[in-house]
């Protein structure tokens, strides 16, 4: 038995999950407040261990997560992607894998040798000839006015 057979068979155990999940309560609930006045970003990444200690112990914060998910399922996701988790790994693969089935071969996708047509960038007379300028209107004067 190799020694991360060994630790991993003495994680699961209640104790060690016990231990585990009140060490998540602590970093949560004290560690985090009292490092987060400190200068960067120190309690936060407590919070995020103290938490992925508690999801990864306790089944009652399992539930939650998943009810949390189903709620926001992009804010789920990323919470999937930072906990390392194998079914947003596995969600992931499958989404690649629906797309590439969708999406048609790059042979029969229409070349695009313009990268921005009719963009509105179309060229303009660089020294217009005074023909093609009209002229200004003279401004309306006071004594044109209407008077009532």
């Amino acid at each position: 038995m190799t020694l991360g057979a060994r630790l991993r068979a003495l994680r699961d155990t209640r104790l060690a999950q016990s231990l585990l999940f009140g060490l998540g309560l602590f970093l949560l609930f004290v560690a985090a407040p009292l490092s987060s006045p400190l200068p960067g970003p120190g309690g936060t990444l407590i919070a995020v261990a103290g938490l992925t200690l508690i999801l990864r112990t306790s089944l009652w914060a399992k539930r939650r997560y998943v009810r949390f998910k189903r709620w926001q399922p992009r804010a789920g996701s990323w919470f999937d992607w930072g906990l390392r988790r194998g079914s947003a790994k596995r969600r992931e693969a499958l989404r690649k894998e629906r797309e590439r089935l969708q999406s048609p071969p790059p042979s029969e996708v229409p070349r695009m040798d313009d990268p921005l047509p009719k963009a509105g960038f179309e060229l303009a007379p660089i020294d217009p000839t005074p023909t093609e300028t009209a002229p200004a209107e003279a401004p309306a004067s006071a004594d044109d006015a209407p008077r009532h």
